[in-house]
């Protein structure tokens, strides 16, 4: 498997992305490489980091309600909350309080909310965070599950994307698919690694690298 390298965040030191050249599958696609993003979601001075580098995007301009995290991005929302809420954010909630969910999924890979979450998303604005943004697909099944439920989308936000917006809503994010050198995703039933018979490096989940 090819050496792995990092890039560095312009905004902060602290938050850096692990590359690992390679062929991979995800849920969706083939990729060429693999992000290791597993520190800025689980170490808490990175993810501290990352919601802060994610906060500047909405202060002083957006309603924020409720955030959805997506891809294990819990504790980089519960610190995004904080940002929000310290930065003087504008939330309607009775409280004041910003809250921070996740959808479950269930066996037919559709997102949900219990019951007793739905008043958390109905009518609310929603800030979804996300920890790529790769072929669309998590984002897409998102926006239709916020949707469903009736919340009103006030924004999309993502450690790494490939693409500028999805659904014609936005997606910020800290890098950007020309930060890493060849960077692609392809179908899997029209990936170029497999039709040269180039065997798998490993599988990629929301937990991270299953190496083969």
């Amino acid at each position: 498997m090819p050496n792995s390298y990092k890039i560095n965040s312009p905004y902060n030191n602290l938050i850096k992305l692990n590359v690992t050249p390679g062929h991979y599958a995800t849920l969706s696609s083939h990729i060429n490489a693999y992000i290791d993003l597993t520190t800025l979601k689980a170490r808490s001075s990175e993810a501290k980091a990352v919601a802060k580098s994610m906060c500047g995007e909405y202060i002083a301009t957006t309603v924020v309600d409720v955030i959805i995290c997506m891809d294990g991005t819990d504790v980089i929302g519960a610190y995004l909350a904080d940002e929000l809420t310290n930065s003087g954010i504008m939330c309607m909630n009775a409280h004041g309080s910003i809250y921070v969910i996740t959808p479950e999924q269930n066996a037919m890979g559709q997102l949900t909310f219990p019951d007793n979450v739905v008043p958390m998303v109905r009518g609310k604005h929603v800030l979804l965070v996300l920890a790529t943004a790769s072929t669309g697909h998590t984002v897409q099944k998102a926006i239709e599950c916020i949707q469903y439920y009736g919340g009103i989308i006030a924004g999309i936000s993502s450690i790494f994307t490939a693409t500028d917006e999805i659904e014609g809503y936005p997606i910020h994010s800290i890098f950007h698919k020309k930060d890493i050198d060849d960077y692609d995703s392809f179908p899997s039933d029209n990936c170029p690694f497999c039709r040269s018979g180039v065997k798998l490096d490993g599988i990629v989940s929301v937990r991270g690298l299953n190496k083969l």
